[in-house]
């Protein structure tokens, strides 16, 4: 759920947080900011030029300086042309710029951020504030800063102008500002709301639609093919409602301003030709207010868009500053930092080996959005080379143990040991380079399985992918596909079986050659052939070094050093397989139903 962030009435509250993101470009947005009142004054200047032609050279019946005129009329016109085409460069690089830099910097402070982020905040959410609010702010720092810009001074101009040629016309026509005004607001309020329906709505069917494709398996074995595409018709139609009823209202609204605008023409000409013919007025000073009377609302209009857009957008603001300053709730300290880096800038020089040593001294968790102890004063010390693993039913928390070996989240009291230090003494990813983490359900990124599998060791030698995919038997997974280590494994490994991900997934992790391994029923989604040959991998690749191994299977788990049951989120059982039998506690009762389930199965 996105939290609700309260909108301030100042339409400029939130500039000065997105300040710093300008900076860098403060040159050229200063550039675009003369060149914008620059055109404006040019262009609330034309009638003049206008007027000068009708009053002075028309009458006096001669027409020589009419080419030194057209000359500087043409000259004008393309200084104008080059202006606009270099303000819209401008605005251009600058939207463009501002997105970039406000999309690294949230993309890569999400990087920095703990698990628990990720578990109160969907992905739609993290999405949203890289993507679409950075859009909407690099927008507002450049076309819209323009426009405003534009039309505020274009407005000052052709007021001063009109004050100083006729009080009474401009008076005629300012009377009218204050009317266009109450219009624009009134319908501008009525779009907006219209709008964000129109964008709910848009949201909606897109989720429909994913879900009638992402689903249809699903769809098809229920049969509700008919209850399906009838709420993707609910939505559409509604979407379709909004959307002309959006499109009567804007109708209205242009038609509107159109009327003012013609009625300010009417005015001016009412009043002007009377006094043209009354000889107080020239036809030339008359052709001002004509020009003036069409185009000053507009501007009124785009200014009026302009703040309500900024309205509009502090939410924008104010939401990628909350992520921008979120803090992780497991962050290296100032003096780590210092010594061993950051995650962008690692000090490796500074590392030191890391051999393997775990040791849980005095040990208490909770999760930052939970409110009971998963861990209470808990002891474990796990000597380099040794094997841990952690069983228990389907949400019991066996990955809470995991998680603090990881540091991806930091115990409540206690400390965590590596090779005699506590964890937060070094930096996370001086531990994280040490680690190798197959996941239940494996992840792969676009492009190929080379590229993938060098994700673990980036400067690997072919040699050493294919000792690793050996060793996990997945070469065969790899000499099947058409271009080998070449081949795509499509969006998220989706080109490849949940089986082929999990032990490309695994050769990965062995590439690393990690001093701590993490296996999160890493065999759960391959055969009981492959799982049979995955584990005699398993025991020749851990040794030697330190492995935690979260298993549903118990029949994997027999061999390790020290086994850990957990329940509800505690571990209430310790110790080897033989012990635990011998006890007949949780882990006997765990075990032996397991087998006499498989028992049944097989009869």
């Amino acid at each position: 759920m996105e939290p609700k962030i309260e909108q301030k009435k100042l339409p400029w509250y939130g500039i000065p947080k997105i300040v710093p993101f300008t900076a860098p470009y403060r040159r050229k947005m200063l550039i675009m900011i003369i060149l914008g009142i620059l055109s404006s004054l040019i262009d609330s200047a034309y009638p003049l030029f206008n007027r000068y032609i009708i009053n002075v050279v028309i009458p006096g019946a001669d027409l020589s300086p009419m080419p030194v005129l057209v000359i500087l009329y043409v000259g004008i016109l393309l200084f104008q042309t080059w202006n606009n085409y270099y303000t819209c460069y401008l605005c251009g690089e600058a939207e463009m710029s501002v997105d970039r830099d406000l999309r690294n910097a949230a993309f890569n402070h999400v990087q920095t951020l703990s698990f628990s982020y990720f578990n109160q905040n969907n992905v739609g959410y993290i999405h949203a504030r890289v993507i679409s609010d950075s859009g909407k702010i690099g927008e507002l720092v450049s076309w819209r800063m323009m426009d405003f810009v534009w039309n505020t001074s274009y407005i000052v101009c052709v007021v001063i102008v009109m004050l100083v040629t006729n009080v009474y016309l401009a008076g005629l026509i300012l009377l009218l500002i204050p009317i266009a005004a109450v219009i624009i607001l009134f319908f501008q309020k009525k779009l907006i709301v219209l709008n964000r329906k129109i964008r709910e709505l848009n949201s909606t069917i897109t989720g429909d639609f994913n879900e009638g494709i992402t689903g249809v398996r699903t769809i098809k074995t229920l049969v509700a093919e008919d209850k399906i595409a009838q709420d993707f018709q609910n939505d559409t139609q509604a979407y379709a409602k909004n959307a002309k009823h959006a499109g009567r209202t804007n109708a209205l609204f242009t038609a509107s301003v159109t009327l003012l605008s013609s009625i300010a023409l009417s005015l001016v000409l009412w009043r002007g030709g009377h006094l043209t013919q009354e000889h107080l007025m020239q036809i030339g000073t008359l052709s001002i207010f004509m020009s003036y009377a069409l185009g000053i609302m507009e501007p009124i209009q785009s200014i009026i868009n302009t703040l309500s857009a900024l309205v509009s957008i502090q939410v924008n603001i104010e939401r990628s500053d909350r992520l921008l300053h979120t803090e992780s709730d497991v962050a290296d300290t100032p003096e780590v930092i210092e010594k061993y880096g950051d995650t962008f800038v690692p000090k490796k020089e500074n590392w030191e080996e890391l051999y393997g040593d775990v040791e849980f001294r005095d040990v208490s968790f909770r999760y930052p959005d939970g409110e009971e102890l998963v861990l209470q004063h808990f002891n474990l010390t796990v000597p380099h080379g040794s094997s841990v693993a952690i069983v228990g039913e389907t949400g019991a928390g066996k990955s809470t143990l995991v998680n603090l070996v990881c540091r991806f989240f930091e115990p409540t009291s206690g400390q965590v040991l590596i090779d005699g230090r506590d964890a937060r003494e070094r930096s996370q990813l001086w531990l994280h380079s040490h680690l190798g983490y197959v996941l239940q359900t494996p992840h792969l990124f676009s492009g190929t399985i080379r590229e993938n599998l060098r994700y673990g060791k980036p400067e690997a030698t072919d040699e050493e992918i294919w000792n690793a995919l050996r060793l996990v038997s997945a070469e065969q997974v790899v000499l099947k596909m058409d271009d080998g280590l070449d081949s795509d494994v499509g969006e998220g490994g989706s080109m490849l079986s949940t089986g082929e991900r999990q032990l490309i997934s695994f050769a990965r992790a062995i590439l690393a050659d990690p001093r701590i391994l993490v296996l999160d029923e890493a065999t759960s989604s391959v055969d009981t052939v492959t799982e049979k040959v995955i584990q005699d991998a398993i025991r020749t690749v851990i040794r030697g070094r330190t492995s935690f191994m979260i298993a549903h299977r118990l029949s994997t788990v027999t061999d390790a050093d020290v086994i850990l049951a957990v329940r509800d989120g505690k571990i209430i059982e310790q110790g080897s397989h033989r012990e635990l039998m011998r006890k007949k506690g949780y882990y006997y009762e765990l075990f032996t139903r397991q087998y006499e389930e498989l028992a049944v199965d097989l009869a």
